[in-house]
């Protein structure tokens, strides 16, 4: 039976955040789950993107003590380089995390159920009642984790929290018939509508995931476009207009969000072996920003201006 909810069902959650009011009504608190099939080169959370654990080394945190390397059974832990892992002997296995009391390694990503996760939750449902907050699921991409995401999400509405999911619509079409009846609030990706720049930037093609969004506002569920404006990619009047026009076009959209492009996630990249690719890219200022908003407000829409 669809309304009988499966608590035992696990997911991978790297984070869970509260206290957000960014990411949907109310004050809410954020379940973060891995994996991705977008490599977004501005992504702020590249430890998202894998649908594993990875092992994190914040050489800030690190006082040499030797541990790490003394566990380590592949030899994975290599003092001479600045990253100190050796991406290709290590699995992962977070022996090395367990014994670094400094926090230098640590494991990002832990399988939990959901009756694990609700149990979490249920310490902010309090403030959820008096604010009209709730539960949003973000990423990653919540929606490559389906199951997880579907019996969560059911496990909420339960409790009648408000839910919300944070997607690029990159999945299946079966994923959005099953998961987003479940859901409230769609906070909503649309990078950019040209599919050349959407695939050279992203890795892949927009084509899906156009076809999930006219879905989605076909289904009735309330929806907010999220735009993030990054340089060269889609900050420029023609971009966030097409973006604006076919936000409008959906008929049930009423709302888009810009988010202006950051470099808060760099040192993560650092921290996972990888190199970041916009290094050298400024934050668009407040004058263009206020331009852009004026476009999307052109097309009947409203539109906030703010950070993720």
């Amino acid at each position: 039976m669809k309304n009988v909810i499966n608590y035992g069902e696990k997911g991978i959650v790297f984070n869970i955040q509260r206290f957000s009011v960014n990411d949907g009504p109310g004050i809410r608190t954020i379940v973060f789950l891995k994996g991705c099939p977008l490599r977004c080169k501005w992504c702020s959370n590249p430890e998202s993107q894998s649908y594993s654990r990875e092992l994190m080394f914040n050489s800030k945190n690190c006082i040499g003590c030797g541990k790490c390397k003394r566990v380590c059974k592949r030899g994975a832990i290599d003092y001479s380089s600045p990253y100190r892992v050796d991406r290709n002997k290590c699995v992962n296995c977070g022996n090395c995390a367990k014994v670094c009391y400094p926090g230098a390694l640590v494991m990002s990503g832990e399988e939990k159920t959901v009756r694990e996760v609700v149990s979490e939750l249920k310490k902010d449902s309090i403030q959820f009642r008096r604010s009209g907050g709730g539960v949003t699921l973000s990423g990653g991409d919540p929606l490559t984790q389906p199951e997880f995401s579907l019996e969560l999400l059911k496990a909420c509405k339960s409790m009648g929290w408000s839910t919300a999911v944070e997607t690029e619509a990159y999945v299946p079409a079966d994923t959005i018939e099953s998961v987003i009846p479940w859901v409230d609030v769609v906070l909503l990706d649309i990078k950019n509508i040209d599919t050349d720049k959407y695939l050279r930037y992203t890795g892949v093609n927009n084509d899906i995931i156009l076809k999930n969004v006219k879905r989605i506002s076909e289904l009735g569920v309330r929806t907010i476009t999220r735009v993030p404006v990054i340089p060269k990619f889609n900050a420029d009047e023609k971009s966030i207009g097409k973006i604006a026009e076919f936000t409008r076009s959906l008929g049930t959209v009423d709302e888009l969000h810009l988010l202006p492009y950051h470099k808060l996630g760099v040192n993560k990249y650092k921290c996972l072996g990888r190199k970041y690719e916009l290094e050298n890219m400024e934050t668009p200022d407040r004058e263009y920003m206020e331009k852009f908003k004026k476009i999307v407000e052109s097309y009947g829409l409203k539109c906030n201006v703010g950070a993720r």
